[in-house]
């Protein structure tokens, strides 16, 4: 199992302290929780903010956009050069444009969906992105409880892919700890994301992260 700590829980008063702290613990990835208020109630960070975190992150970047313009902000956090940018189906009407633009612009497409959202939505994507994130939560705040249902769901999305595109990687954020990781992967889930738990572990961040690499 691949893991992408979730800086959104970690301290923006030492922010490049917490960043580097994830990387050193042997995270595969530095997940990046972008929100405008709009698509979802909390605000976060922008590309400025971003751009100090990608100097000092020693592992890629996999933005997660939580927002109502897509094109806008794929815009603005492109020149940083993540390895994923990943938007809400339920946000996008141009979804296949948008995955090509920002394939394009040498970065991985990726697409999420809402814990209430059909999988059978993006079927019609799949062979166009590289990763689909199933929200285990709903969507604006860390912290929150995981939402069951996801097995079930990650058990289809993955049947789907290996239809359309074996080589899309399916991803889960929200209430993610080392007591569903296995279940996550058994149900065919390649990186799960996880925030509070990873950085408010009583143990530490690297054995956290050790316990998510099932």
């Amino acid at each position: 199992m691949l893991v992408a700590p979730s800086i959104l829980s970690a301290d923006f008063g030492n922010l490049a302290h917490d960043v580097k702290a994830i990387c050193d613990a042997g995270c595969d990835l530095v997940h990046v929780d972008v929100m405008d208020g709009h698509f979802v109630p909390n605000l976060t960070i922008g590309p400025v903010v971003v751009e100090a975190v990608a100097k000092v992150a020693t592992k890629p970047l996999d933005i997660h956009l939580m927002v109502e313009n897509n094109n806008f902000f794929v815009d603005l956090f492109a020149p940083i050069k993540p390895k994923y940018i990943s938007f809400h189906i339920e946000s996008e009407r141009h979804a296949n444009r948008l995955a090509n633009k920002i394939r394009e612009l040498g970065i991985s497409p990726a697409v999420v969906l809402n814990p209430h959202t059909p999988i059978e939505n993006v079927e019609y994507l799949l062979e166009y992105v590289d990763m689909v994130l199933l929200m285990s939560v709903n969507p604006g705040f860390g912290g929150q409880k995981f939402i069951p249902s996801v097995i079930e769901r990650a058990m289809r999305l993955k049947e789907l892919i290996l239809q359309k595109n074996p080589e899309c990687l399916i991803e889960v954020d929200g209430g993610v700890n080392d007591k569903n990781v296995k279940e996550l992967k058994n149900a065919g889930v390649d990186i799960v994301v996880a925030g509070s738990y990873v950085y408010k572990h009583p143990k530490g961040i690297k054995e956290a992260i050790s316990s998510l690499k099932v």
